[in-house]
């Protein structure tokens, strides 16, 4: 009986030192990274890592990795390789997240190229987030980036992502603009 009680006991023991030794060493907290992997990085929590730069007061930049509340779509534990990076037309050194670069044609041209589309999850799904919140599709941006469909681009465009050019060919309209009266009280 008191070697069985020992025994569960041990048991018990070692699968608790299990649990909290895999939670300690097995985890990516953002707060741990450095400037050099903390870009485009997610968090054992599933939410992405995001760098800050502050300046002190003696006017010495300095970087520090946040957790950020964005979370990434069943991805965790991702620390971006340098190859994913590169083929993206991303830079390391990228502070906060944003869909700005979305509107650089060349950005998004590395962004829909075959190595960075079929072959970086991690950054696709980031991206694939931040366009839907400018209400555009990120497969349809690049069906149109590859100019394989018109269709898609004039969605795109009257979504307001791309603002139209000029019209050639058309007569410009003119108005004429007459003071309104005010209504007589007879």
């Amino acid at each position: 009986m008191v070697s069985n009680f020992g025994l569960k006991s041990l048991v018990i023991l070692v699968l608790t030192l299990a649990v909290f030794v895999q939670g300690s060493l097995g985890g990516i907290t953002c707060e741990n990274l450095n400037k050099d992997t903390c870009a485009f990085a997610v968090a054992s929590s599933g939410k992405r890592c995001v760098l800050e730069k502050h300046v002190k007061r003696s006017g010495e930049e300095a970087y520090v990795c946040r957790t950020s509340d964005i979370e990434a779509d069943k991805v965790t534990d991702w620390v971006e390789s340098d190859q994913c990076i590169e083929a993206c037309g991303l830079d390391r050194k990228s502070l906060g997240i944003s869909s700005d670069s979305l509107l650089e044609c060349g950005f998004t041209r590395k962004l829909c190229s075959t190595q960075c589309y079929n072959g970086c999850p991690n950054i696709i799904d980031l991206y694939f987030n931040l366009a839907a919140g400018e209400g555009v599709f990120l497969p349809k941006l690049c069906e149109a980036q590859r100019g394989d469909a018109r269709r898609e681009m004039a969605e795109i465009r009257s979504s307001g992502f791309v603002a139209p050019g000029p019209v050639s060919g058309v007569n410009q309209v003119k108005y004429m603009v007459t003071p309104a009266v005010a209504p007589s009280s007879a």
